[in-house]
This record gives structure tokens, sequence and C-alpha cells, in this order.
């Protein structure tokens, strides 16, 4: 288990114990990493941490919290409130399902797709495996973000499986693309599952937020670049070309 110590929470989780439990705030600062049995918590106590904690926060603490430090029960109690996140995004493409996939699937030209990316290095090629690395555009405040991926595309099953391998504020970022012909055109749905490490600026909920704004961004962007591209193409050879 991933303990954040510092948190706000574990201020909360202890002010419970105090007010409770009968926790000795004292013996609680002076071992911050003990757990709940050594600093004198019996059943009775932990089992009015575990009402409290359910009609507070909803969630159940396990048989054996009495294992648990005070900044573990918090870390717990935390990731029971901030599920991992999870996003799911589409648009419909007026354009045949090959020149989506081609020109989605062209990594190094993303700068030229999307908004955001102002360079994508593709740093090593394994069959239809492409690892490579994003940067971004400077944000408001001048950071610029970096980060390093690997994808894996899949044409007879029309998707794409991804996956960050420098994850930064991220424990894990999983994305998944999808590809479906419909009559209007292409649709290109986006999944994303993710967790935040604890220390991220932006907990699940915070992201999900983020990632959805965004997403519903760029992909109105592709889709106006791709259906130009489609016309264009269209206007060259005559008609449309599936």
């Amino acid at each position: 288990m991933t303990v954040t110590h510092g948190r706000p929470l574990t201020a909360e989780i202890t002010e419970i114990l105090v007010a409770h439990c009968g926790l000795d705030t004292e013996a609680a600062a002076r071992e911050p990493e003990a757990s709940l049995e050594d600093l004198g918590m019996d059943s009775l106590a932990l089992l009015e941490l575990s009402a409290v904690v359910a009609d507070r926060y909803r969630v159940r603490l396990p048989e054996d919290a009495a294992r648990l430090s005070i900044a573990e029960v918090a870390d717990l109690v935390t990731r029971a409130t901030d599920p991992p996140g999870h996003t799911e995004n589409s648009i419909v493409i007026a354009a045949p399902l090959r020149l989506v996939w081609e020109l989605t699937n062209d990594v190094a030209n993303w700068p030229n797709l999307f908004t955001e990316y102002a360079s994508a290095q593709i740093l090593e090629r394994d069959g239809r495996t492409v690892r490579f690395r994003l940067t971004m555009h400077p944000d408001e405040n001048g950071a610029v973000w970096s980060w390093v991926s690997e994808r894996t595309t899949d044409w007879e099953n029309r998707e794409v499986r991804a996956h960050r391998v420098e994850t930064g504020p991220f424990e894990y970022m999983r994305i998944h693309w999808r590809y479906d012909t419909e009559p209007e055109g292409t649709r290109m749905t986006w999944v994303q599952d993710f967790a935040m490490h604890p220390s991220a600026p932006l907990d699940n909920a915070g992201m999900t937020e983020r990632i959805n704004t965004n997403s519903r961004v760029q992909l109105a962007v592709i889709k106006e670049r791709i259906e130009r591209a489609a016309r264009a193409g269209s206007a060259t050879t005559g008609g449309d070309d599936e």
C-alpha cells in the first residue's frame, strides 16, 4: 500500500482517533509509523474508528485494521473515496476508416493533427509497436510536459492499445482506441484508465474532468483536419476511397 504522509486526511483520521478512540496524540506524533495496535487501540477503539469512518466516508475498514498506521488508514480511505479514473469519448468523422486509421496512427505527424503537442519523437519501432516521446506546448505557467509512451496497433480488430512508460503524475495510464464504421463515416473512441499518484496536484476525479474536457477539444480538431484531408483527397481522385 502506498502511504502518503502529511495529507489532510491523515490529520482527520488522527482527530477521529483522539476524539472517539482515546488516542494519545503525543505517542502518535513520536511514532508516526506505528500501527494502531502499537498505539494502544484495542478492539473497542477499532470498532469505534470503523463506525466513524463508515459514517463519514462510506468506507469499510478491513478486519486487520489494527496492523495499519494512521497514514495507511488515511491512504486507504483516500483511495476508496477517489476511485481510479476512467474516461470514454468518441466522435464520428466523415471519412473512410482506412484514412482515419492511417492519419491518427501516424504518431510522428501528431503535432500536425493535435493542437496540444509540440513534438512527437519516435524512439523505437518493433513490429506493430512504437515507443515515442511526446512533448506538449508550454502550459499557462510556462511549464513544458514530456513523457514516453508505447503504442500497439491492431488493424484486424480496429483497435490500438497504449500506455505511458514514463508515468509522471500517474501511477498508471492505459489507453484504448477503437474504430467503428458507421453510415456517417468512422467513429473513433478513446478510452483511458488511470490512477493519480497521491502526491499529484490533481486527484482521480479532477484528472477525469480535465481529460474529458481536453479529449472533446482534440477530437473536434482531429475531426475537422481529417475531414478536410478527406475532401482534398476526394477532389483529387474524383470520388471516395474506401
